[in-house]
């Protein structure tokens, strides 16, 4: 049977309207023309949208998610599942679910990193000073506003902010929160921005509220007279260097050391260790302390372990018997994250500007701040009274003749001349005579007009007062002292950070001590090195080699001397003759090339 012949398809011409024009084309682009229009908006971005706080002390993802929680009636209310909050608050937050969740975490009060939790939670909300305790899904938890919040949202609806377009243009959010206490510097913030970063310490809301205070009735106070220190909700120990906490306040960068609170038994058996810096955490310091007794620098140790509970932080340390547990702490001070540095860098945003600010520069932003919230509260407040006032008044001039304004309604033929005709027959405007119109027929009697107007000289007096404010900076300035002493007294704590001097501490430190003995050194041909004590080479036998192996040295030292190996390398490595445990005369010793962590195939030779 005869193959067909395949026919060959005729190549499609192509569409030249389909070819894109440039499509292949290699272009050169200029490198800070690019940069400018691609990277810088999303530059501008970041550090105006996300990572930098403003003078309220949130960031648009903190007040996002208040807002929302406060427009659900979490503010009173009881509490509702994490999940439905973050399902609510993607409505003003397009960032997805878990960026909304964690943001909601570092709120609560479950976390512990706040002073002052803005979020009242219940179930696993994980922990500030655990890297590995991680917490529940928003199904499991619960949550609403704590109490605290009611000093943010108290005068949100009564125009003291402005409010912007969300995401979509579908509702309005506040671009600030009337915030009655300074926030920004009452809770620790943390933001990594682009070419920029804030870092900002909380302190003690009794000392901030008496700071401003202060600051209010003389711009030219001493902050450090009574702003102390930062105060942290781990609590902790701070090593107080005047000098460096007021170069802090003053320029709002510089750095201070955060020691742990340890206690010990009476036997000095464990040490347990509550409160640690909040730069760090349990497992981070656990690690270290094992690296360290691993290296042989904390022989004191017989162990550590994480004993954390319902009741707090707990890292607990077994010592041998013998150890000053004071002196193994100050150790452990320096070669572990228990003290470590705190950096602040306070960058806040100004009028969409990011500045670097001092303590006081701070807290005068945020006066000018409430002082216009207190302004535009007081103008609206006096705009409803004398729309109210004017009201009233209208309905005070009905009161004269009621059967006048019955008939007026009633002998009017069209329902359109109503208003113009109890206008004219009582001399007031249409505003007041749409209000009189409106009044049900039943209200129409003298006993609810007299009701109605009897406020009338109250509202006099109340218009009279809030002009009054306006018109005095001093009222106004009376009004945020009052608002600060009202918060100091409902929300304020006891200091948790307990100031220590470090003048003090220093005359403390003591040096490592290395207990100083007799001792006999060996060192054999294939590098092995023993250290053995006079008493035990007495009663011991021969010396036990590798096969093929011979004694190389013998020396007579201390458990203090300083010991050099020189290797087949050209190289030497520096040791000491207690960093070596101490041996017999059976045992093979230690092996130097690993004990020192030499290169591989580098051998000591003496």
């Amino acid at each position: 049977m005869a193959k067909k012949k395949k026919t060959e398809k005729p190549v499609e011409e192509m569409d030249p309207n389909t070819h894109i024009l440039g499509a292949g084309d290699v272009l050169r682009q200029n490198i800070t023309e690019t940069l400018e229009t691609n990277y810088m908006p999303y530059a501008m971005s970041v550090i105006l949208s996300r990572a930098i706080p403003e003078i309220d002390g949130f960031k648009p993802s903190h007040r996002k998610l208040l807002y929302t929680m406060y427009k659900m009636g979490l503010i009173n209310g009881a509490r509702t599942k994490s999940a439905n909050i973050v399902g609510q608050t993607m409505k003003l937050n397009p960032h997805g679910d878990a960026a909304i969740y964690d943001t909601m975490v570092r709120l609560s009060r479950g976390y512990e990193a706040l002073l002052h939790p803005f979020v009242d939670s219940k179930g696993n909300f994980g922990k500030a000073y655990s890297r590995d305790m991680q917490w529940a899904a928003p199904r499991y938890t619960e949550a609403k506003l704590a109490p605290i919040c009611n000093e943010l949202f108290n005068e949100i609806d009564k125009d003291t902010v402005d409010f912007v377009d969300n995401y979509d243009n579908t509702m309005k959010e506040p671009s600030l929160l009337p915030v009655r206490f300074p926030s920004i510097l009452a809770n620790p913030t943390t933001g990594i921005a682009v070419g920029m970063a804030s870092s900002i310490c909380p302190f003690n809301l009794r000392e901030l509220c008496e700071t401003t205070i202060a600051l209010i009735k003389d711009p030219e106070a001493e902050i450090s007279d009574t702003l102390k220190a930062p105060d942290f909700a781990g609590g902790g120990l701070l090593l107080y260097d005047r000098e460096t906490i007021e170069n802090i306040y003053k320029t709002g960068r510089g750095g201070f050391k955060i020691r742990a609170r340890y206690k010990y038994d009476k036997d000095g058996k464990c040490i347990d260790i509550t409160e640690i810096p909040p730069t760090t955490t349990a497992e981070a310091i656990i690690d270290k302390v094992v690296e360290k007794f691993k290296a042989g620098a904390l022989r004191e140790i017989s162990d550590i372990r994480d004993e954390t509970d319902k009741s707090g932080l707990k890292i607990t340390i077994d010592v041998k018997k013998g150890t000053d547990p004071d002196k193994l702490m100050q150790k452990l001070y320096k070669v572990t994250p228990l003290e470590d540095t705190f950096s602040c860098n306070f960058n806040v945003l100004i009028a969409g500007a990011p500045r670097v600010m001092g303590v006081a520069e701070i807290l005068s932003e945020w006066i000018a701040f409430r002082t216009e919230c207190v302004k535009r509260r007081v103008y609206f407040d006096l705009t409803k009274a004398k729309d109210k006032l004017h009201l009233l008044e209208g309905l005070q001039k009905i009161l004269l003749d009621i059967d006048k304004a019955i008939k007026i309604i009633r002998s009017t033929e069209e329902e359109s001349e109503v208003v113009p005709n109890l206008m004219i027959g009582f001399g007031i405007d249409e505003i007041q005579a749409n209000y009189v119109a409106e009044i049900k027929l039943r209200h129409l009697n003298r006993e609810y007009i007299l009701k109605r107007t009897q406020d009338i000289e109250q509202l006099r007096e109340d218009i009279e007062k809030m002009e009054d404010i306006l018109a005095h900076k001093s009222k106004i300035k009376k009004i945020i002292v009052n608002e600060l002493t009202d918060v100091s007294k409902k929300y304020g704590q006891d200091r948790r950070t307990e100031i220590v001097f470090a003048s003090e501490i220093a005359e403390d430190e003591v040096e490592e001590e290395i207990p100083d003995f007799p001792v006999n050194l060996f060192f054999s041909k294939e590098g092995y090195f023993k250290k053995i004590t006079p008493q035990a080479l007495r009663t011991s036998g021969e010396q036990k080699l590798k096969e093929g192996d011979e004694m190389l040295l013998e020396i007579e030292a201390t458990n203090n001397t300083d010991l050099l190996f020189f290797t087949d390398q050209c190289q030497v490595y520096k040791a000491k003759a207690a960093d070596f445990d101490l041996g017999k005369a059976s045992q093979l010793g230690d092996f130097v090339a690993t004990k020192l962590q030499m290169d591989d195939g580098e051998n000591t030779i003496y």
